[in-house]
């Protein structure tokens, strides 16, 4: 079975810190540990200002902390940059599109090299 990563791994970083979920939420600015139990139990996805609170609380980077919306992420970037650089296939060659295309297999060639060695 291939493997499933968590949507986040919050509350495993919280318990290794041993901080409660109060205490992450004063961190955080919010007003009190339901929010962080919804994010924790997968029922709230932070804003981008919580998920970089997040990563300089705990220590660990935001795609590392949220594996499941970076794969998620990940594999929709790869799906339409295969897709848009087979859409310009056929064009007209110029000095733009060679710099398009240029960028779209090193997102396509970087992507995949970081994945194998991972």
């Amino acid at each position: 079975m291939p493997y499933q990563p968590l949507p986040n791994y919050l509350r495993a970083h919280r318990k290794r810190l041993e901080l409660s979920q109060g205490d992450l939420a004063y961190l955080l600015g919010c007003g009190s540990g339901a929010k962080v139990s919804r994010y924790e139990h997968f029922r709230r996805q932070p804003n981008l200002s919580s998920v970089f609170a997040f990563e300089v609380i705990i220590g660990v980077a935001a795609r590392q902390l949220f594996v499941a919306s970076y794969v998620d992420a990940k594999r929709d970037v790869v799906r339409r940059a295969r897709r848009l650089l087979r859409s310009l296939a056929g064009q007209p060659e110029t000095p733009r599109l060679r710099r398009r295309i240029m960028t779209l297999r090193a997102i396509l060639s970087g992507i995949i090299c970081r994945t194998e060695r991972t």
